[in-house]
């Protein structure tokens, strides 16, 4: 049976050289309309001139479309709450940014009577399948084009080279061929000079961070407010989801906060090395650390930590939208009614030291943990705690010993 012509595209597209070179290659094997769209999660500068440049390479539109608060308020929030790290180190930036930019292309293709849509990532990555399980959760009948995974390039040497010989402009150069995924989170940077895992990154390479031993000489002191586990001030001022991470972004970079080289385990089962700066987060992390550390239940913190491996691999692997993960979202909002409250922060050279935490729900009784004389804690009451606990271990050592 021959495959239904295809007679437009949405293409998820941000102007570099992977759907800059995509767009056209895209019209020329489906001989059809493509209609670009970007997602705007906080690129910044890498927004201007996307229009032109799209339509002058081929697009019939393009759609840019303001995530920057969904993103952050749906998206980021929900992994502070969560303290969601992937095997330890990584913050999630690019993982945690796919759902919300997939979930608004199929918004558009449904808008524009598309028959598909297409995405820049490779057929090696994590990103085909956080774009494609959301694809396929919101619109199970959607046609997914990979050019990845289809065409004859096999690296970004070839797709410069064809950007040169058809004069579409692009920034990659052959000298300096690492990509970027850049949003209010974080930025990556992978491939190219990146991809010797003993390489030191070159110090060009980051934008948002200071190497630490440039950062500012003296330590900053800063507080953040939280409410039900989001951050919602910095030292008093409220500040939105947005203005608020781009704050603690600037500060964080200042003193050289953020800065992450890892090699991680793919969900296609390679290993890559990513170097991220993630400035902001990090003191976030920290943050609200420390605050559930005066208003969680010592169980509750227990309950909720040992499903963080579970809640990261489902934001890594691309299951925002899975209903495994509905349910996840759900208890971890239930455990952070009471996490509101202040912590005090110093920021020095790459460090993030908590230096006080506050909450009008603060579990923490001073009464009760003291070391001077106390009428409510009876220290006697121990020894009867600790032999019945010792029990189990003293029946075992008896045996030993027969």
């Amino acid at each position: 049976m021959a495959e239904k012509k295809i007679n437009k595209i949405v293409l998820a597209y941000s102007g570099g050289l992977d759907t800059s070179v995509m767009l056209r290659w895209l019209k020329e094997r489906y001989n059809c309309e493509v209609v670009c769209y970007c997602a705007d999660v906080g690129q910044g500068e890498e927004m201007d001139g996307l229009e032109a440049k799209a339509l002058a390479t081929g697009a019939s539109k393009l759609y840019i479309k303001d995530l920057r608060e969904e993103f952050v308020r749906e998206y980021v929030w929900t992994a502070v709450k969560a303290n969601a790290i992937y095997e330890g180190v990584y913050l999630m930036g690019t993982s945690l940014a796919r759902p919300v930019i997939a979930k608004r292309q199929i918004e558009i293709a449904r808008q524009e009577g598309a028959d598909a849509v297409a995405h820049g990532a490779t057929g090696k990555g994590n990103d085909q399948v956080r774009f494609e399980l959301t694809y396929y959760a919101l619109q199970p009948d959607i046609k997914v084009i990979a050019p990845w995974r289809e065409w004859e390039f096999k690296g970004r040497s070839d797709l410069i080279a064809y950007a040169k010989a058809h004069k579409i402009p692009v920034t990659a150069t052959a000298e300096k061929p690492y990509s970027t995924d850049r949003n209010l989170m974080h930025i990556s940077y992978e491939g190219g000079i990146l991809e010797d895992p003993w390489a030191e990154p070159p110090e060009n390479v980051f934008q948002l961070t200071r190497a630490p031993e440039n950062a500012r000489a003296e330590a900053e002191y800063v507080e953040i407010g939280f409410e039900r586990g989001e951050p919602v001030s910095i030292n008093g001022q409220r500040f939105d989801p947005v203005a608020l991470l781009s704050k603690l972004n600037e500060l964080g970079g200042l003193h050289g906060i953020g800065r992450i080289d890892l090699v991680e385990n793919r969900f296609v089962g390679m290993k890559s090395r990513g170097v991220y700066e993630t400035p902001g987060m990090t003191v976030l992390y920290v943050a609200h650390r420390a605050l559930e550390s005066i208003t969680l239940d010592r169980e509750v913190m227990r309950l909720r930590d040992s499903l963080g491996v579970k809640f990261a691999e489902c934001v890594y692997y691309g299951f925002w939208f899975a209903p495994e993960f509905e349910l996840l979202r759900k208890m971890i909002d239930e455990t952070q009614k009471n996490v509101t409250g202040d912590v005090r922060l110093k920021l020095y050279r790459g460090n993030t030291i908590v230096v006080g935490r506050r909450s009008p729900h603060s579990l923490y009784d001073e009464k009760v943990a003291t070391f001077e004389a106390d009428t409510v804690y009876n220290q006697r009451d121990a020894e009867g705690f600790i032999k019945l606990n010792a029990l189990r271990l003293r029946l075992r050592g008896q045996n030993h010993l027969r």
